[in-house]
């Protein structure tokens, strides 16, 4: 099958616009559970814990 022949497919089955409306939910989707994941961080000062492990760390490497 030919991609001509697919596309016409797509449009007498009304999909055009399926796939392009799928990758929004998705996009919309991660962009709410990334608002989440940084509201949760910041209220519960998780950057700032983190932070001061990785510079233990590095500190220690370091002498």
């Amino acid at each position: 099958m030919t991609n001509a022949e697919v596309a016409l497919r797509r449009v007498a089955a009304g999909e055009v616009g399926q796939t392009t409306a799928e990758y929004a939910l998705v996009i919309v989707g991660a962009a709410a559970l990334g608002a989440l994941l940084l509201t949760w961080a910041t209220k519960s000062d998780a950057i700032g814990k983190l932070f001061d492990i990785v510079l233990d760390q590095v500190t220690k490497l370091a002498k």
